[in-house]
């Protein structure tokens, strides 16, 4: 994903930097518009919303999604890092410990929250070189969700990803239900979460949700920058769907599947003098040759109406012009 920004932003700016390429095969769900309502809405007769992990890459984007369709005070983020300036102001934010279980049970009661939103967890990078904290954030975190969820009878929502797939999963596309067998600690904590939520369901009756994302791509480079793509249009969408039209716990979805090469046509028929080299990283590259090149998500779309709103041609208007406009504001500083 960074090859994207860094490619955009190389050729708006007009600075001669070479991208390197790390994937053969970007699937993604692409930055969009938000199909609900606009306006601002009253904090009665709705959701009470807790986001763990909301400094992360999707947190802040979906807060603002669902303040918008629920009422600013309505959707609590939370996190255990101190947020910046506009994040804090732009609704509530409180300090959130996944692994103190009383103090997140203390959370739950006192905010009268109904709906949990997981998303904290130690990613690839940093838990292939720390497997102890990745075991204690992604699993023994994930336990105390499950069972505060279910004490309180929640509607809890857990993400998961392509990466809890792997090399012997079958591709082009995946299907939902298939052999999971991923090569890193992130990928075995998401296939881990996906069956002990399917677990709690069943045993239990708790409003386990789940979805796996593929890549996603934002046209703000910095996590949490509060882009409302696809991709967080899903996951309101799957939150608000009615509980008997599931027939499944965990979903795949997907929208456009491409490779560089189609990217830097379509990027090309913008601006056509653009020139691109790279060179192609062997470790990263072995991790991507790993993962499916595209989820098969029929159910999704049968099941609760998920649609993808962007595709190729859309997806590089939208970062032409989002990288284009925030150029202007810095320069105008």
């Amino acid at each position: 994903m960074m090859l994207v920004m860094r490619l955009l932003r190389a050729r708006v700016k007009h600075a001669g930097s070479s991208p390197q390429c790390s994937a053969k095969r970007l699937s993604s769900a692409v930055p969009g518009i938000s199909s609900c309502s606009q306006q601002s809405c009253t904090d009665t007769d709705h959701p009470k919303v807790l986001i763990t992990g909301g400094l992360g890459q999707l947190g802040v984007g979906l807060a603002k999604l669902l303040r918008r369709q629920f009422g600013k005070n309505n959707v609590i983020l939370s996190d255990i890092r101190k947020p910046p300036k506009h994040v804090y102001h732009n609704g509530p934010f409180i300090f959130s410990d996944i692994l103190d279980f009383k103090n997140l049970q203390k959370i739950v009661v006192n905010n009268n929250i109904s709906w949990l939103v997981h998303y904290s967890a130690v990613l690839s990078a940093v838990g292939e070189n720390n497997v102890s904290l990745a075991k204690e954030v992604n699993i023994t975190g994930l336990h105390n969700i499950l069972d505060i969820a279910t004490e309180h009878g929640l509607r809890v929502f857990v993400p998961s990803t392509m990466e809890a797939l792997g090399p012997s999963s079958s591709s082009d596309p995946t299907p939902e239900l298939c052999v999971q067998r991923p090569r890193t600690i992130y990928g075995v904590s998401k296939v881990h979460a996906e069956l002990m939520g399917e677990y709690y369901h069943h045993r239990f009756g708790l409003d386990f949700r789940c979805l796996r994302y593929p890549g996603i791509i934002s046209a703000d480079p910095q996590p949490g920058g509060g882009t409302t793509d696809d991709c967080l249009r899903a996951t309101l969408e799957f939150l608000e769907a009615p509980a008997d039209a599931l027939v499944s716990r965990t979903y795949n979805i997907n929208a456009m599947n491409f490779t560089l090469h189609h990217l830097i046509q379509e990027i090309q028929k913008v601006l056509p003098d653009l020139k691109v080299t790279y060179n192609v990283d062997p470790v990263q590259q072995g991790k991507a040759d790993g993962w499916p090149t595209a989820l098969e998500d029929s159910a999704a779309r049968r099941d609760w109406g998920w649609k993808h709103e962007y595709d190729l041609s859309e997806l590089v208007q939208t970062m032409l012009t989002h990288i284009t406009t925030g150029n202007q504001l810095a320069q105008a500083y």
